[in-house]
């Protein structure tokens, strides 16, 4: 199981959305408070699923296919997660004089795609690779 590339590229994409998003905040208000993800409950929800979500293709393993849909879902999670965090960034209202200093919390969901990314074309590989196993058979 950890041998393969694709696993320590899920394991990162479970530090990226599970861990890194208490250490970095979204943004910076205004008035020098910074936004984490636990102010805001839907956050909570998708962070939470995008992490459920790579565990779940992290234990199953012995199932490829499976592990690619479950990977394809969290790419799509963490897109929409992006796209509210945008959203919210884009309409913070009452800073006309200050403006707020977006952080590095609001990146996080393009990492994780990007390593959704890469363990689905690993996956991919090995996949490509039993077939042509079984195909000499």
């Amino acid at each position: 199981m950890i041998q393969r590339i694709q696993t320590i590229y899920l394991i990162l994409a479970f530090v990226v959305t599970g861990i890194l998003p208490f250490i970095f905040p979204l943004w910076t208000m205004s008035d020098k408070v910074d936004y984490f993800f636990m102010q805001n409950q839907v956050y909570v929800i998708l962070l939470g699923l995008s992490t459920t979500l790579s565990v779940l293709s992290i234990i199953s393993y012995k199932k490829r296919q499976n592990q690619f849909v479950i990977n394809r879902l969290n790419m799509i999670l963490n897109l929409i997660l992006l796209g509210l965090f945008v959203y919210r960034s884009l309409n913070l209202s009452g800073e006309t004089i200050f403006v707020s200093e977006k952080g590095i919390g609001m990146f996080l969901p393009i990492i994780a795609i990007v390593l959704l990314v890469l363990a689905n074309k690993a996956i991919k590989k090995d996949e490509d690779l039993v077939k042509s196993v079984d195909r000499l058979r």
